[in-house]
């Protein structure tokens, strides 16, 4: 018997290697090795005589040839396919139609008459209770893809879950003992998969349900991102004051050490009025610069006239840093329990900030007008003091 199974071995390992489609990669030999390798654990604890194993095994190596033809009605091609071989090999009638009918017995909807369908049939869906059972269903999966029949994850679970609750069952004695749990185990395992899923997308359709039925959200993310712009506005102010009152200072202090100790020097008489218009300008840079970072003296308290009235910003720590804070605290949660208060409170402290910016950037212009200004007249009045005292010695010298 081993002589005519290699080279049955041998034949299906060429037909598929050579005639089937690539697009196969789950119906192909190693699926055929797997199905022999079944019937053969199954033949080894079963009470069979050597005929009827001969029958099972030729079957299982040749019960998915048809493939070479197509998936439609391959049972039939393969059946055709084994009569022409096992007649080749010069083997019996008798045996020749016993493995035609094993071979029409995998298919899936039809239920298997005898021990021996019984056994081939459970050889062929052995996967169901194997470990690598995930392997084969992601293989099976792409097959059907790649034959135009499209299963998402889920669909394909609950497809899977399907085959191993309704249509699928074992039928010999020994794959019923043994095979049973093992499947039940993969059957738990796709459950438990099918319910991990199904809370995480519970859990992301809750989050996306609340982000969209709630305004709130964009609301705060409104309010965050106008106060963070108002503060970085409110820093670049602050920074282009201190740029101007380092360069003021620094004028003024040039002008102090270089310029001015030498004007009581009559020759250096016609430099006063443009060093003064030029430390006149820069003071008055200084000054603006100061007022525009200068912090406004708050009282830092409140009354409960004025909370109730919603007349003061409890947002802002100049209005309660000298409240006790108890009093803070009373004033806080009342304002805090009403949702529009709340906003109200917002709203008018970016309000009170872009009045602080405006004055701030009002300052900082004139600021900057007054610097310059500053710079082009005195630079004007030192070339007139420079020229006019080059005329004179002109006039001077002449005779």
């Amino acid at each position: 018997m081993s002589d005519i199974l290699k080279i049955t071995d041998d034949f299906v390992l060429n037909l598929l290697k050579n005639d089937l489609d690539d697009k196969y990669v789950y119906h192909n030999y190693t699926h055929t090795r797997r199905v022999v390798k079944s019937t053969q654990e199954i033949i080894d604890n079963s009470e069979l005589d050597v005929k009827e194993q001969k029958a099972l095994l030729l079957a299982a190596w040749l019960h998915d040839t048809g493939y070479i033809h197509g998936a439609e009605n391959h049972e039939e091609e393969s059946a055709k396919i084994a009569e022409n071989f096992l007649n080749e090999q010069n083997q019996s009638e008798e045996l020749i139609n016993e493995v035609k009918k094993l071979i029409l017995a995998t298919k899936f909807n039809d239920t298997p008459v005898g021990k021996l369908e019984e056994i081939i049939r459970d050889a062929d869906a052995s996967h169901f209770a194997k470990d690598y059972y995930p392997e084969t269903s992601e293989l099976l999966k792409q097959e059907l893809q790649l034959r135009g029949t499209n299963f998402s994850n889920k669909e394909w679970r609950k497809e899977n879950i399907k085959v191993f609750t309704e249509k699928h069952r074992y039928y010999s004695a020994y794959a019923i003992k043994n095979w049973n749990v093992l499947k039940n185990e993969n059957l738990l395992k796709l459950i438990k998969a099918k319910k991990k899923k199904k809370k995480k997308y519970d859990k992301e359709k809750i989050k996306v349900d609340l982000k969209n039925q709630s305004p709130e959200r964009a609301i705060q993310t409104l309010f965050r991102t106008t106060l963070r712009n108002h503060i970085k506005l409110s820093d670049i102010a602050d920074t282009k004051a201190n740029i101007l009152l380092s360069v003021n200072a620094i004028i003024i202090s040039l002008a102090l050490a270089n310029i001015i100790p030498k004007l009581d020097q009559i020759s250096n008489r016609h430099l006063l009025w443009p060093t003064l218009v030029l430390i006149l300008f820069s003071v008055a840079s200084i000054i603006l610069s100061i007022m525009s970072t200068r912090p406004n003296v708050t009282s830092g308290e409140f009354t409960e006239e004025q909370v109730r009235k919603r007349e003061v910003n409890l947002l802002f720590f100049g209005n309660f840093h000298k409240v006790p804070f108890k009093k803070y605290q009373s004033a806080l949660m009342s304002l805090i329990t009403d949702k529009e208060e709340v906003y109200e409170s917002l709203l008018k402290d970016l309000w009170l900030l872009g009045v602080v910016l405006n004055r701030k950037y009002t300052l900082l212009r004139w600021t900057y007008t007054i610097f310059m200004l500053g710079i082009i007249i005195s630079v004007i009045a030192f070339i007139l003091a420079f020229m006019t005292t080059d005329f004179e010695q002109i006039k001077d010298l002449a005779p």
